[in-house]
Parts: C-alpha cells; sequence; structure tokens
C-alpha cells in the first residue's frame, strides 16, 4: 500500500476544503491515488468536495478586448495578488488582449514577438519583470472573429468570460456572459460537455450507489434490483449534464426559466463561450510558515 504523507493529505485538503483526517481516511481508501480520493471525498462530504474545480490556484488577471466583431480573451499570471494589481501589470495585459484581437498570433510564443510600441511585447514583459522583481507569464488566450456578435463580463480581474451570439438585444448577450461567470458551465449543451467529466461523475455515482448498497445489507436491508441500480445512476448522470451545460441552467436573474428558454423568448442565440479562471488548474506552492519557523528557531539554538 503507498505511504500516506502529511503533503498529499495537505495538498487533497486544500482542494476540497474536506476535515484533515477525512482526507487521510480517503487518501488510504484510495491507496495514495489523488483523484480517487477527491472522487471519494465528494460521495462522502457532498458539495464541501467540490470546491476543486473553481478554488484559485495562482494569481494574476484575465482582460477582454472587443472591437466590433472581433474580441479577444487573455490569461495572464503573475507571482502574487500584489502585482496583479498593478497598475503597469493591468495596462501589459489589455495591451495583450488588443494584441491578439488586431494581429491574430498563431499562439503565446507569437504574441511574444508582436511590435508593443516599438518593442516586442516579450520585451515589455521583460523589462516590467525587470521592474517589479516577479515573473509574470502569458498562459492562454482565445480569440473571437465572427460575423455575430460578442459580449464580455468581467468579475473583478479573476474571472473573464465571452461570449459570441446572435440576437437584436445587445443586454442578452451581457446577460448571458455574467451568468456563465456565476455559474461556471463546462459546455454550451448537454451533447458538448466532455466524455471524460462524464465518465467521471458516472464514476462517482456508482461509488455512492455501492456505499448505499453497503450500508443497506449491513442494516438488513434488501438489495435494489440491477435495473433500479442503473436507472439511479443515469438519472445522477443526467442531473450532471443539466447543472454544467449552458442552456440547461437556470438564468441567474430568473431562476423561473432556463438559459434556453430566457434565449428563445428573445430571439437569441449563444454559438460559442469562452470563461477563464485566473489560475485555475496550476499549482501553487503553499508555504508551512509554522515549519519555517521551527527550523530557524532550531538553527538559532545551534
Amino acid at each position: 500500500m503507498a505511504a500516506i504523507t502529511a503533503a498529499m493529505v495537505g495538498e487533497l485538503r486544500a482542494k476540497t476544503d474536506a476535515p484533515m483526517m477525512e482526507c487521510k481516511k480517503a487518501l488510504t481508501e484510495a491507496e495514495g491515488d489523488m483523484g480517487r480520493a477527491e472522487e471519494i471525498l465528494r460521495v462522502k462530504l457532498g458539495g464541501k468536495a467540490s470546491k476543486a474545480s473553481s478554488r484559485v490556484t495562482a494569481e494574476g488577471v484575465v482582460a477582454t478586448y472587443i472591437a466590433g466583431n472581433v474580441g479577444a480573451l487573455v490569461e495572464i499570471n503573475s507571482e502574487t495578488d500584489f502585482v496583479a494589481k498593478n497598475d503597469e501589470f493591468l495596462a501589459m495585459a489589455n495591451l495583450a488582449a488588443k494584441l491578439v484581437a488586431e494581429q491574430n498570433p498563431a499562439d503565446v510564443a507569437a504574441l511574444s514577438q508582436l511590435d508593443a510600441g516599438g518593442q516586442t511585447f516579450d520585451a515589455l514583459r521583460s523589462a516590467l519583470i525587470g521592474k517589479i522583481g516577479e515573473n509574470m507569464t502569458v498562459r492562454r488566450f482565445q480569440r473571437f472573429d465572427t460575423t455575430g456578435k460578442l459580449a464580455s463580463y468581467l468579475h473583478g480581474t479573476r474571472i473573464g468570460v465571452m461570449v459570441e451570439y446572435e440576437g437584436a438585444d445587445e443586454q442578452v448577450g451581457k446577460d448571458v456572459a455574467m451568468h456563465i461567470a456565476a455559474m461556471k458551465p463546462v459546455a454550451l449543451s448537454s451533447e458538448q460537455v466532455p466524455a471524460e467529466l462524464i465518465e467521471k461523475e458516472r464514476s462517482v455515482a456508482q461509488l455512492k450507489a455501492q456505499e448505499d448498497a453497503e450500508k443497506a445489507a449491513a442494516e438488513g436491508k434488501p438489495a435494489q434490483s440491477p435495473e433500479i441500480l442503473a436507472k439511479r445512476l443515469e438519472g445522477s448522470v443526467q442531473k450532471y449534464l443539466k447543472e454544467v451545460s449552458l442552456l440547461n441552467q437556470a438564468f441567474v436573474k430568473n431562476d423561473k426559466q432556463s438559459i434556453e428558454q430566457m434565449l428563445k423568448a428573445t430571439n437569441t442565440t449563444v454559438k460559442s463561450f469562452t470563461m477563464y479562471v485566473v489560475g485555475e488548474g496550476i499549482e501553487k506552492k503553499v508555504d508551512d510558515f509554522a515549519a519555517e519557523v521551527a527550523a530557524q528557531m532550531a538553527a538559532n539554538k545551534q
């Protein structure tokens, strides 16, 4: 059996906000498999363990730029939140979005070589790094060029959304962008939800069904038929698809309507969207200040 270290327990706790002992039990049951342990905690603790998908693990900003039917969404990372609030850093992020929209670079490397006022964008970035003393990187961008319309929404500078849509009412586009920032759908429709996410949800549902069956057996209750279990499993998957697909979600400004119903009522069609959450998926070093102080005290005694 894999050894469960304190670092592993701390990492799982940071991802899920679950109690320390529950994290250790989950890792033990999962034989050290971090992904499996997260799924076990989701079964045991419900919503408490679902925070992993929205937890921010790095600093930086998201910037947007729209000019007519062309737009861009850009994420630039920094080491600390302090730098993310720096005016020059914010100006650099806004310039990056403008350059992406106007000059259509193929990738981040191509963006770094674009002209940024007499110097390359990379030279501008390097100069700011030298001035502030903190590393900064362009992580990703998405460019839009459409025959329809574009709308964007920034929640502060940490969550950015751009929506490509067709419709007469521009407020609807803005409302959809705001809704996406709030509800974080992973796809436009249930048919577009990535297969790996569906399989992960199916695995969670199977774990829950297994635990329920074991509990029922321990209490002397009759086991459910395979047909009923299959229906429960499919019901869980369908519920998940409804929760994470934009068109099926309840509209944040009127929960009596789904997004699909709202769009139909306003003669609007959403063609695509992109949402960036700063630092999403990036591992961020967490300093153990208690250990650092203890080490310093031990060194001073020597």
